[in-house]
């Protein structure tokens, strides 16, 4: 895995930079595995925007991921490692020993033709792919697709790049670090992934053109000191004079850059031992 530049012959290859998809191994999916995705352009059910700069984009089908990983003590080899437009992982096909197929979010390090397992109670080898319950993982293993509670389903370090590690072990909770910075304590009962997840490098990307955005579903973002007093708290007035040096807020007059708006949960207070910076 790693990044392309490009000789630039136009402007838009002037800075962009982009995976090399030297891992992916297959172009088509499973289409079993797979079905149509809708697009909502932004709209909830009446129809009326919830969610701004969303509209477009290459029609795409779904891929459905194991995240409960709940096929036990039977071995699967990586068939193949595909791209997947839906999420910023690459994701890998595994086909059991009893010829089921299915798509999970592959780790970084996992090539075709490695076989991996999912526990149900016991340890197994401590290489990527692997999963298990957190009891039976030594401490300092490098993890992912983390469950919160027990059978659930992987909820946490899912995304590329991502992972949690696993620091210690104390009254039937494990206590993992986050790459933000924050402590947590989950049960010893949920299960999670060996490794960390692939594409690494895609905080690195630079799209080069606003097109690309758009083949991805995402519509010209305008700023508020462009637009109308009726649209945007900063429109309106005579060129850039207009409301003097306000304070930047949202469309809805909540501030902005700085302001933390974020209010956790009060039952999960009590599982944060360090906050996140």
């Amino acid at each position: 895995m790693g990044l392309k530049r490009f000789k630039p012959i136009t402007p838009s290859q002037r800075f962009k930079v982009l995976p090399d998809f030297a891992e992916v191994t297959k172009d088509t999916p499973e289409k079993s595995l797979t079905y149509s995705l809708r697009k909502s352009g932004g709209r909830n059910n009446l129809g009326r925007l919830t969610m701004r700069h969303r509209g477009g984009g290459h029609k795409r089908r779904y891929r459905l991921v194991d995240f409960k990983r709940n096929k036990f003590d039977v071995n699967a080899e990586v068939v193949s490692i595909e791209y997947d437009p839906n999420r910023t992982s690459r994701i890998a096909l595994l086909k059991y020993t009893d010829d089921e197929k299915r798509y999970i979010v592959c780790p970084a390090g996992l090539a075709v033709g490695d076989v991996l397992v999912s526990s149900s109670n016991t340890q197994v080898d401590i290489k990527p792919g692997n999963a298990m319950k957190l009891e039976y993982m030594p401490l300092g293993t490098v993890i992912h697709n983390i469950e919160l509670t027990p059978g659930n389903g992987a909820q946490m370090a899912r995304s590329a790049g991502n992972w949690g590690q696993l620091m210690a072990k104390d009254k039937g909770y494990a206590h993992l670090r986050l790459p933000s910075g924050e402590m947590r304590m989950v049960s010893l009962r949920c299960r999670a992934t060996v490794g960390q997840v692939s594409n690494i490098e895609h905080s690195s990307e630079v799209h080069g053109k606003a097109g690309r955005l758009r083949w991805k579903g995402r519509r010209p973002i305008v700023r508020g000191l462009a637009m109308n007093p009726v649209d945007h708290p900063h429109g309106g007035g005579e060129g850039k004079a207009g409301q003097g040096n306000p304070h930047p807020v949202s469309p809805w007059g909540m501030p902005t850059k700085g302001y933390k708006t974020r209010k956790p949960k009060k039952h999960s207070n009590k599982l944060i031992i360090k906050r996140r910076k």
